[in-house]
């Protein structure tokens, strides 16, 4: 009898039930006088089933349907007319489908036609609004072209003035060459911030604005149902108590501005382990019940992982886009205040033209040195770039892939991606699907815009250099696959100037590392090679080589002028209104600016190196793999980076030695980039500690305003995911009664096995129950996991036996937050 009682305290104790019903319950099963465990715990089981939580049902269902409705009442499956089964609990997670077609665009996929509009008449595509700003963008766009190649001209003209040999030599036209593409890509960034400057200053005529009531008066109607919107969040493998931390701070935000019913919230999950699997459905769950938001807030995760995000969010408006008006997408670190997801919709129906706005996200919550610098730079110089960007591209604007909204019916008709044709690495999914999307939504006609003066949209940083490094592989790849594109049917010219600038984020690191090493040989071939005073046959008098290093380092102050002038800037337009005690005094702001402007002139040559291997390796045919992004803070242990950087320290190291050998005197100027890269693990490991951050911001450097003030949003945050339970996993979804029945139902109605299959899912079911969870590998639990009747039998069994390899996972265990009684259970 003994074993009896310890098993119904035991399960009793991990159900959500209010004290007096688990007493009830308890003493029921007791009066019973069940013959062992196994009877008892059936009869509880069939004790927990409601008059109303599916008397209808039979057999696992009856039981499994009780379990679920004793913790998530609320629950519900949404076709009433059908007797309830445990497998409609997966209807209950998603809205009822509403199916539309989304069929790829026709992107023209040959680069080598270079002009396509000589070779064959363009197709013309529909508009929607004719575009009142086509003028004003074709002259700001020739006008930046001039602004950069002219000044990149005459740059590069000036520096073969400084070559020995006045640029005359094959291997200097090369070296002015990759100065004059090098020159280009750094005054984009100059013009773009000038013009930012300006924006912010002057103002800003275009900008996509709206004028909504500050908020709506209480008995103002709601929006009509083909004008609501869309929360959607993809997800694949994160950190579930952060994740759903961050969804539930936006929800309640969007609550307190008084129009939670025009929006319902979609989490999009590829997760495939099982531990992440199970927590992300018992976290919705938990989110659902506390905050009363079964039927906004759904969970859906998708057994094919088909063309990563873009596949998802196309998969998600096929099944429910017909809903929804817009929808806003969020990456899984993103956070946006109510008031800015109002805002967005207001504009969206202010604007009939416009199919895209992009917020700028201001990067916050990390507490690492790199992290720090980031957000620093972000809060300081970010929204002065995306102004410019703005002013550059009003209705032709970037898009990147996060916390914008977005109008899904011309989306759905342009916007889907087509798989890239061929083999390598630039074939096969678009993986910089973002730029795309925006470039397919301009070309039907509809505008894509930067809201650059809405606060309250935030995201996390990568925590570590080598973490951001990781990203930058995928994106890499993602963008130099672009140079498919840059040549498609009917792209408005801004959108092919935005493919050619997402090329050169990574491949101008290549061209720098080919710059410098031109240059090296250069000056080891003129220290090796004999004089020719009379390179001219006949010649009367010597051509002496001249070195003028007045004129090189006038060369070397302008380039920096370029760089970190936008820096200068950001900090005068603080200072200039009145903003500098948010960053610490103007004192702190300058340090902070300093600091950043030094750490990323250390980091420079250690990211150009990574993004030049990048580059090669992208372009030999080598696929990315797309794993999971680490974003809590994490300090990078010493043999870690010792092994990513050890073969830049090596290259360094030999070509530092080599201009010390044979020219000492251009040593010095290759001195900023060869350091760095000897000192890169220190570099790195430095940075990513997170008690250098804590002292730089009791110091007050780095500091940001959401800092020093929290907003409500970004503190409710740190708040819930303090407060959060410890995460669900595979061994909860076998012992905990609730998890195992949400997660069974959550499987869908069973589906027919082959004996094969069937045979090898019941000898894993009876290896876990026979030796633990740890007998199955990730693999093998993630199969046993996609099957409802082993997960159902398997939660008995073990209940039943008590093996022992489960002892210590079916011990009774205090109640927690999670195992509390609901609202309204009885």
């Amino acid at each position: 009898m003994a074993d009896v009682i310890e098993a119904l305290d035991a399960y009793l104790s991990r159900l959500p039930l209010a004290d007096d019903r688990r007493r009830a319950l308890r003493a029921r099963v007791l009066d019973s006088e069940p013959a062992d465990r196994r009877e008892a715990l059936q009869r509880l089981r069939a004790q927990l089933q409601d008059n109303d939580g599916g008397a209808e049902a039979e057999g696992s269902d009856h039981e499994l349907i009780a379990r679920v409705q004793s913790a998530y009442p609320s629950l519900r499956h949404d076709d009433e007319a059908r007797p309830p089964t445990a497998g409609a609990l997966r209807s209950a997670a998603m809205p009822q489908l509403n199916r539309w077609p989304m069929s790829p665009a026709d992107i023209d996929r040959r680069p080598w036609r270079v002009l396509p509009w000589l070779s064959r008449k363009s197709n013309s595509l529909p508009k929607s609004v004719p575009s009142r700003l086509k003028g004003v963008v074709r002259w700001r766009q020739t006008l930046l072209a001039l602004m950069v190649a002219l000044p990149a001209a005459g740059a590069a003209a000036y520096m073969a003035t400084v070559l020995p040999h006045r640029g005359a030599t094959i291997l200097e036209a090369f070296i002015l060459g990759a100065a004059f593409m090098l020159f280009a890509w750094i005054l984009v960034g100059f013009w773009t911030a000038l013009s930012g400057f300006f924006v912010l200053w002057r103002g800003d005529r275009y900008l996509v604005r709206s004028d909504p009531p500050a908020k709506p008066p209480s008995n103002m109607p709601p929006v009509d149902d083909d004008a609501r919107t869309a929360i959607v969040m993809p997800i694949y493998e994160e950190d579930v108590s952060r994740t759903f931390a961050g969804l539930q701070a936006i929800y309640e935000s969007l609550e307190a501005t008084g129009r939670l019913e025009e929006f319902d919230f979609f989490v999009l999950s590829d997760s495939v382990k099982p531990d992440t699997v199970i927590a992300e459905q018992n976290a919705w769950a938990q989110l659902c019940r506390e905050m009363d938001a079964f039927g906004r807030v759904f969970y859906r995760r998708r057994r094919a992982r088909v063309k990563r995000k873009s596949g998802n969010l196309a998969d998600f408006c096929r099944r429910w886009g017909g809903h929804y008006r817009y929808m806003i997408v969020l990456d899984a670190d993103s956070i946006m205040a109510g008031d800015t997801l109002t805002a967005l919709v207001d504009r969206m129906q202010a604007n009939p033209g416009a199919g895209l706005i992009q917020t700028p996200p201001t990067a916050v919550n990390r507490v690492s040195v790199l992290a720090r610098v980031a957000q620093f730079a972000t809060r300081v110089y970010g929204r002065m770039f995306a102004a410019g960007l703005h002013f550059w591209h009003l209705d032709n604007a970037h898009y990147w892939g996060h916390n914008a909204i977005i109008r899904i019916e011309p989306f759905m008709a342009h916007c889907a991606l087509p798989r890239l044709p061929g083999r390598g690495a630039l074939s096969g999914d678009i993986l910089s699907h973002d730029f795309v999307e925006a470039a397919l939504m301009r070309r039907a006609g509809w505008g894509v815009f930067i809201a650059y003066d809405l606060p309250g949209s935030y995201e996390e940083v990568p925590p570590n250099l080598i973490e951001e490094l990781g990203r930058d592989r995928r994106w890499c790849q993602g963008n130099i696959q672009h140079i498919r594109l840059l040549f498609s049917d009917n792209l408005a010219p801004a959108h092919r100037a935005l493919f050619a600038n997402g090329v050169m984020a990574y491949t101008s690191a290549a061209i720098w590392f080919i710059f410098l090493l031109l240059s090296s040989a250069e000056a080891v071939l003129e220290a090796l090679r004999t004089p020719d005073y009379f390179p001219v046959a006949g010649a009367l008098f010597p051509q002496w080589p001249v070195w003028q290093p007045i004129w090189a380092v006038s060369l070397f102050v302008a380039t920096l002028v370029v760089l970190f002038l936008p820096k200068i800037l950001g900090v005068v337009m603080i200072v200039a209104r009145g903003k500098q005690r948010e960053f610490g005094g103007v004192g702190n702001l300058i340090a902070s600016t300093l600091i950043e402007i030094l750490l990323t002139s250390l980091l420079a040559p250690i990211r150009m190196l990574t993004h030049t291997r990048f580059v090669f390796t992208t372009l030999t045919g080598q696929q990315v793999k797309w794993n999971a992004q680490q974003r809590a803070d994490a300090q990078v242990p010493w043999l870690r980076a010792v092994r990513f950087h050890i073969w830049g320290m090596l290259l360094a190291t030999v070509w530092g030695g080599l201009l010390l050998w044979y020219t000492p005197g251009f040593a010095p100027w290759l001195a900023p980039i060869l350091v760095p890269l000897i000192l890169a693990p220190v570099i790195t490991v430095l940075t990513s500690r997170a008690d250098l951050g804590l002292w730089m911001r009791r110091r007050e450097l780095q500091l940001i305003p959401e800092e020093l003030k929290a907003p409500p949003e970004l503190a409710r945050v740190v708040e819930i995911e303090a407060a959060a339970p410890p995460e669900a996993g595979f061994v909860e979804a076998v012992v905990d009664p609730a998890i195992n029945a949400l997660h069974v139902g959550m499987q869908g109605r069973e589906r027919r096995l082959t004996v094969a299959i069937a045979d090898y899912r019941r000898e894993l079911a009876e290896r876990a129950l026979n030796q633990g969870a740890d007998a199955l590998s990730v693999d093998e639990q993630r199969r046993l996991l996609a099957d409802p009747a082993r997960m159902h039998w398997l939660h008995v069994e073990v209940w039943a036996q008590a093996a022992s390899a489960w002892t210590e996972a079916l011990a009774e265990r205090p109640a927690d937050a999670s195992t509390q009684a609901p609202a309204g259970a009885v």
